[in-house]
């Protein structure tokens, strides 16, 4: 079989949360390496009956269309209606298919599924331990402007929390895939301050909860120039500590950047840990080791592990990862890395946020609990 099969697990007395990281062998047909890896995934969430909770997949253009068709014929009855994020790196890496995330579900209950604009786009699972809700592929492809795209799946994102009784606080977690991340990352910025001012997340005298974030140069397949994916816990109340500065990192929002370093959640089996996109950029904010991808690995790995242990995580918690490389060759150095780290991790090659900079990790860390 041609994929290569990672599956972290946490448990509690009333749920399993199972993280599969799937990515295919080497010199393999594309067509063939997404029937193996969908076929493992597949088997293993059949095997623990469990249910998808949010999934990621990461493709180049030529190939996301049928990978989507290769996903729905292997997968069968094990899939609701929810389409996972389809990411579209650039073209040029090792494989067309890079790899694949999921994070699912072992409980009583079976996730509802959530609609937005009549299309089902994200998961709701109620459990002893709390309430926890996903979107994916959250989008607004019909707005001309880069900026008017983010401002209305900011808003989109919001109706779906609103529909629950809750709001942009419970959300401990986003992803903002930007095409073109370069052109207009310092708009996108001012787009989510504004939104995050006004809806209470920061701003003077209030508490400052922005979410764990990664914003990067990644495009969902329908080629919106803007699109998100969210984790959020509903319930119980104040279930996620957010952290502005941990490790060798000061608050982003100094220089711009509305997210928390970190954020840390109840989840339905345990604790989770959401560490943000994280780069070779030092206290102040400036990157450093320009021009030097060896170096800018290296420095971000630290920073990544500074931020676990300021969260009371280590490498052994790690239960999924994602290297953003800028170029091949950034890719192919940071291979040399892999090797040493022990974490599940789906390797693409995009743009990062910032012209100097070469890589970008972000890491999910989780422990079990017993009380729940």
């Amino acid at each position: 079989m041609s994929a290569n099969l990672s599956i972290q697990s946490i448990k509690s007395k009333t749920a399993t949360e199972l993280y599969v990281t799937a990515t295919p062998e080497q010199n393999v047909p594309m067509q063939k390496q997404a029937e193996d890896i969908f076929c493992a995934i597949r088997d293993t969430l059949a095997a623990q009956g469990a249910r998808i909770l949010q999934e990621k997949i990461f493709v180049d253009r030529t190939a996301a269309q049928d990978v989507s068709s290769i996903r729905a014929k292997t997968y069968g009855d094990i899939s609701d209606a929810v389409r996972p994020s389809f990411l579209v790196a650039k073209e040029g890496g090792c494989d067309r298919l890079a790899g694949v995330q999921v994070h699912a579900i072992v409980t009583e209950n079976k996730p509802e599924v959530i609609l937005l604009d009549g299309t089902p786009h994200g998961r709701l699972i109620r459990t002893p331990a709390c309430t926890w809700l996903t979107l994916s592929g959250v989008s607004a492809p019909q707005l001309a402007e880069a900026t008017e795209q983010a401002q209305a799946v900011l808003e989109k994102g919001e109706s779906a929390l609103k529909k629950f009784g809750a709001d942009f606080l419970s959300v401990a977690r986003t992803w903002m895939w930007l095409c073109d991340i370069l052109a207009w990352y310092g708009q996108f910025n001012k787009v989510r301050n504004r939104f995050f001012t006004q809806r209470g997340l920061i701003g003077q005298g209030t508490r400052q909860s922005m979410p764990a974030s990664t914003g990067i140069g990644l495009c969902v397949a329908n080629g919106s120039k803007c699109a998100m994916d969210l984790t959020a816990v509903l319930e119980p109340a104040n279930a996620i500590e957010f952290f502005q500065a941990l490790g060798k990192q000061e608050c982003a929002l100094e220089y711009g950047s509305a997210f928390s370093r970190a954020s840390r959640a109840i989840s339905p089996a345990g604790r989770t840990v959401f560490v943000s996109g994280t780069a070779s950029i030092d206290a102040e904010g400036a990157t450093t080791h320009a021009g030097d991808a060896q170096g800018q690995i290296r420095a971000t790995i630290e920073n990544v592990r500074a931020v676990l242990r300021d969260t009371q995580m280590s490498d052994e918690n790690v239960v999924q990862a994602m290297a953003y490389c800028k170029t091949r060759e950034v890719e192919e150095i940071f291979r040399e890395f892999r090797r040493s780290l022990a974490w599940p991790c789906v390797t693409v090659i995009c743009d990062i946020c910032r012209p100097d900079l070469l890589f970008e990790m972000e890491i999910t860390a989780a422990k079990q609990i017993t009380s729940a």
